[in-house]
């Protein structure tokens, strides 16, 4: 593990806990899908080895969303090219990772795992939808105050997973119940006992 510059700050002065908050801020206002683009899906023609796409009528973080897809293309893949919402992120691809993890009605599922045309009728979450325009989501917070991060390339779903740990499955109650139950989401950082505090600390907001 990197040992951090003092106060948090590296060598460009800036705080990483002021650049982590910024960031995932951003995340929460990524655009959902243009009518210019939704009208381009809608004309899709067959791809080069004669597969018809499939129309997916879905809620995405609370927009409707109309739009073509190849019938084997994962929401995964959906959500990150036509939908243009990268926070989702593309880890091991074979759902070992928890990197790709999102809600669909409420419940978290991998994305990488999950074919986009089974989505028509429910509703999908990613981590853009979880902040309240500028006010980020309790656990969202929790991660930012607890530095719950390094990286943070994991660390979309692991805020979806644990999301999802308190509203969908009740909660935790201990520590080693988090670790348990969030056990499929993997950082390479290890920022583990971070992680472990944020999730615990979030859930006492969100009971």
């Amino acid at each position: 593990m990197n040992q951090e510059h003092s106060a948090g700050h590296g060598r460009s002065g800036v705080s990483r806990r002021n650049f982590l908050g910024g960031s995932l801020v951003a995340a929460a206002v990524a655009p959902i899908l243009t009518g210019q683009a939704e009208a381009a899906a809608a004309a899709a023609a067959p791809t080069m080895d004669g597969v018809t796409p499939v129309t997916v009528r879905a809620a995405v973080n609370g927009t409707p969303v109309s739009l073509q897809v190849d019938p084997r293309a994962t929401l995964l893949d959906t959500l990150r090219e036509p939908l243009d919402l990268k926070g989702t992120k593309k880890g091991c691809d074979r759902g070992q990772c928890g990197a790709c993890t999102v809600h669909v009605d409420g419940r978290r599922v991998l994305s990488c795992l999950t074919l986009a045309a089974t989505t028509t009728g429910h509703e999908v979450t990613t981590i853009e939808g979880l902040a309240d325009g500028d006010r980020l989501h309790p656990m969202q917070q929790a991660f930012v105050e607890h530095d719950g991060l390094q990286c943070g390339f994991c660390t979309p779903g692991q805020i979806m997973s644990a999301v999802a740990l308190v509203n969908d499955e009740g909660g935790a109650d201990s520590d080693d119940e988090i670790r348990e139950r969030m056990s499929g989401n993997i950082c390479r950082c290890s920022a583990y006992p971070r992680i472990v505090d944020a999730i615990a600390d979030a859930q006492q907001v969100m009971r």
